[in-house]
């Protein structure tokens, strides 16, 4: 570990970590610190790859502090791990965070991996992610309810070759090689070729997975943990920072903080794989309706800062891509009108920051660097000069953003 002193958290799917933790953290906190920072991985970590990652990111911290901070640092290991093997997925990783899914994903991998050009086989495949993702549905088709905050995605219960149509063209597009498809029968045109969206529509079953269980970990493991180091190290000021799902996982956390606690004194979010109308106390779309986290941000001492890069595809392509078919099944009769839109209301925090919040500070990477985050409120920084991709965050610049928001630089 590039840092010291440091910590590992822990939690297992459901938000739950190892007997003792708590007290084991807050006797860091009582050793002498002014600050904590604390950093959750993104989704597709081992715990081993996601230790690595805490070490280089945290790397350039202590060169970047203030005389007199304290800071000690800690490491929010969830199970997160999906594919390894990239850019050819070994989609049997999966059984390390969905054991109980083993057969499922057996099958899964099975399809991919022969690519059968018949329609029944992506009819197999569509019945194999409801499995994976625990969708049922009734006798005419229809999702039953996933629980009352967790719509079930249209692309689960649609016609599976469709669905892989339409991500195969996002794909294509992307690379710049779509083809279009034409009229929706074209669909059935040469279906062998859709097996390369398939790949993509498993990828975003497991984001679905585990988009729920960031939000779990964040809301009942992160959150309660915080409240009890606060009360045992009240004067301990604790900096949040997430990368992808991790960015939702300790955004998450600040519903989770018990009430009147407020040991957050800033948080930076990298990349966030949540909505940039997560905040927003009213949907611009939607006027009597409020972001998943409304008025959070007043949870927290001082900035709240997202940062984001246009040069983040996951984000910018596949993210609104999958935000949008959980909530309009009608999108899915053709491709076209799902590619190429800039329609705002299917867009991640990463993608172009916080969004729908009066006073919402917008700044540019340099700016920030020179004069610093603002002391409070929300934050949009645009770190595209230096991100260039998804996970692309182990930059001392970024380091220099969460050190400016903590208020602990020299």
């Amino acid at each position: 570990m590039s840092v010291e002193p440091y910590r590992e958290i822990t939690f297992d799917k459901e938000g739950d970590g190892p007997a003792g933790q708590p007290a084991a953290l807050a006797a860091l906190a009582r050793q002498g610190l002014t600050d904590l920072v604390v950093f959750a991985h993104g989704w597709n970590s081992s715990p081993a790859g996601a230790t690595r990652l805490c070490s280089d990111f945290f790397e350039p911290f202590p060169g970047l502090l203030a005389p007199g901070v304290e800071a000690g640092y800690a490491g929010v290991i969830w199970p997160s791990m999906m594919f390894t093997g990239e850019p050819v997925p070994d989609y049997r990783a999966l059984v390390t965070v969905l054991p109980e899914k083993e057969p499922v994903l057996d099958r899964l991998t099975e399809l991919l991996a022969t690519a059968p050009a018949d329609e029944a086989a992506f009819a197999e495949f569509g019945a194999l992610l409801r499995g994976l993702t625990d969708v049922a549905v009734d006798g005419d088709g229809r999702a039953a309810a996933a629980g009352p905050r967790e719509p079930v995605p249209a692309f689960l219960v649609a016609d599976p070759l469709e669905v892989c149509a339409l991500f195969t063209e996002a794909l294509e597009a992307d690379a710049g090689t779509a083809e279009g498809f034409g009229p929706a029968e074209g669909f059935r045109v040469g279906v062998g070729r859709y097996w390369k969206g398939a790949r993509e529509v498993l990828r975003q079953a497991t984001y679905y997975v585990m988009k729920k269980r960031a939000g779990r970990v964040g809301e009942s493991g992160l959150g309660p943990l915080l409240g009890e180091v606060a009360r045992a190290a009240p004067r301990v000021r604790v900096h949040l920072v997430g990368h992808s799902m991790g960015a939702r996982l300790v955004a998450y956390a600040l519903k989770g903080l018990p009430s009147g606690a407020r040991p957050v004194a800033s948080v930076t979010l990298l990349q966030g794989a949540f909505s940039h109308y997560a905040f927003a106390a009213r949907l611009p779309h939607d006027p009597g309706r409020a972001g998943a986290l409304r008025d959070l941000q007043n949870r927290v001492r001082g900035p709240v800062v997202a940062c984001y890069s246009r040069h983040d595809t996951a984000l910018g392509v596949f993210y609104p891509l999958a935000s949008r078919l959980a909530g309009d099944s009608a999108s899915l009769t053709r491709a076209a009108g799902l590619l190429g839109s800039d329609d705002p209301r299917w867009a991640a925090i990463g993608h172009d920051g916080v969004q729908a919040v009066p006073g919402t500070a917008v700044r540019p990477l340099a700016a920030v660097l020179r004069d610093g985050v603002p002391a409070s409120g929300c934050v949009s920084v645009d770190t595209a000069d230096v991100v260039r991709s998804h996970g692309d965050i182990c930059r001392a610049e970024l380091a220099r953003v969460v050190v400016s928001a903590a208020r602990t630089g020299r």
